[in-house]
């Protein structure tokens, strides 16, 4: 009896410490399912973070790539000077205006690199390109053009000379334009810079008439009109340039038809405009005395310039979806200070990427505001002052 009661109450025990086991092992089960819960969330997460991550490095490569693409001005929010080798402050001031276009930059690095040491030496693109890499990838302030200006001596291109600044911009956009070997490249070149514009030539004896469409790289204004007094507005010099004049006495052309010379009404009407328009302001005109005067007087010029809106229906030969791009913003100013004898050239260049304006005087480089710029409209008693004369627009559009 003792014995079976002893065994029952064995057995009651073993139940009890099954059903124990049970509900242990469910709640291990019930564990475990929150476990996997919260890995499962765990593991989401971490995904999502290095998601985020692996974003940050696309946008950080795709950034590192655009400021490849755009100009040096752009890389690490740090502007890079040139040194002045001699008297080059005038070429210093023309390439920082070609490499910060962030459109010429582009076309500059699909040139084909020449194939032997001599061809590399004497191609001012493949040159450029080099001094661009170098300005971009050196962590000075400034680096030193010596290559290039090598380089140009090859073409008869003096140094330790004064240049004119628009003279010089036409030596190098001449040389680049004809270095280039890629026809596709030499076409996206005339196209960032060319200005297309039509002559009319009216005989005042017989009314014969001849036209004649003509490229140009700049467009240049004269400050003056034909009773010499001063022009004072930017548009009221491209007013006065796109004006008909009648051409008399010593000025007269010979005329096919009349078989001799005679008067006549010349006339220009703007055909088409290019992605980056450069105006250039001839304040230097010569005396009576046939020496040369500068123009230093204050002729203000906008941001924002409308082409459609400054020329009348007469001074223009372009459809509707031509006139419709000639919206432009002022992208560079290439200033000259001093006298026609000793002067001085820097650039102020807005950076495309940035949206700052810069001051580019060979190796000094320093970021400034558009009041800075506009001090560069002139004055008539500051002969030595900075006075603007290359004026570089970029349509909006593009």
């Amino acid at each position: 009896m003792v014995l079976r009661e002893f065994v029952r109450s064995l057995f009651d025990g073993l139940s009890v410490l099954v059903l124990l086991l049970m509900g242990q092992g469910s709640g291990r089960q019930e564990r475990s399912k929150k476990l996997e819960l919260a890995t499962s969330e765990t593991m989401q997460a971490e995904a999502d973070v290095q998601s985020d991550k692996e974003e940050a490095e696309e946008t950080k490569t795709r950034d590192e790539r655009l400021r490849l693409v755009f100009g040096m001005a752009d890389l690490k929010n740090k502007a890079i000077g040139l040194y002045n080798i001699g008297q080059t402050c005038c070429l210093n001031s023309l390439l920082q205006v070609f490499l910060m276009n962030t459109h010429f930059t582009g076309t500059l690095r699909r040139i084909t690199v020449p194939p032997s040491a001599s061809q590399k030496r004497r191609s001012v693109p493949y040159q450029m390109l080099l001094l661009l890499e170098e300005m971009q990838c050196g962590k000075r302030k400034a680096v030193c053009p010596r290559a290039l200006a090598c380089c140009l001596t090859e073409h008869r291109v003096k140094l330790f000379v004064q240049y004119d600044a628009a003279q010089l911009l036409l030596t190098l956009w001449n040389l680049v334009n004809k270095q280039m070997t890629n026809p596709e490249l030499i076409e996206k070149l005339r196209d960032l810079y060319t200005i297309c514009v039509q002559e009319c030539m009216l005989c005042q004896e017989c009314s014969s008439e001849t036209k004649r469409n003509s490229n140009m790289i700049t467009l240049p204004l004269s400050m003056l009109d034909s009773g010499c007094h001063l022009l004072k507005t930017l548009e009221e010099c491209l007013q006065y340039f796109f004006s008909p004049e009648l051409l008399t006495g010593p000025n007269m052309c010979f005329c096919e038809h009349c078989g001799k010379k005679t008067p006549f009404l010349q006339s220009m009407k703007l055909v088409h405009l290019p992605q980056t328009l450069i105006l250039h302001l001839k304040r230097f005109c010569l005396r009576k005395s046939a020496s040369i005067h500068k123009l230093c007087h204050y002729l203000p010029f906008p941001q924002d310039l409308d082409f459609s809106a400054v020329l009348t229906e007469e001074q223009c030969q372009a459809d509707a979806s031509e006139k419709a791009s000639w919206q432009y913003e002022l992208f560079a100013v290439v200033v000259h200070s001093g006298s026609t004898d000793c002067g001085h050239y820097c650039a102020y260049i807005q950076s495309l990427t940035e949206r700052k304006w810069y001051c580019f005087d060979d190796s000094e480089v320093c970021q400034v505001l558009w009041d800075d710029v506009k001090c560069t409209y002139g004055h008539s008693d500051l002969h030595w002052g900075q006075t603007a004369y290359l004026l570089v627009y970029m349509k909006k559009n593009s």
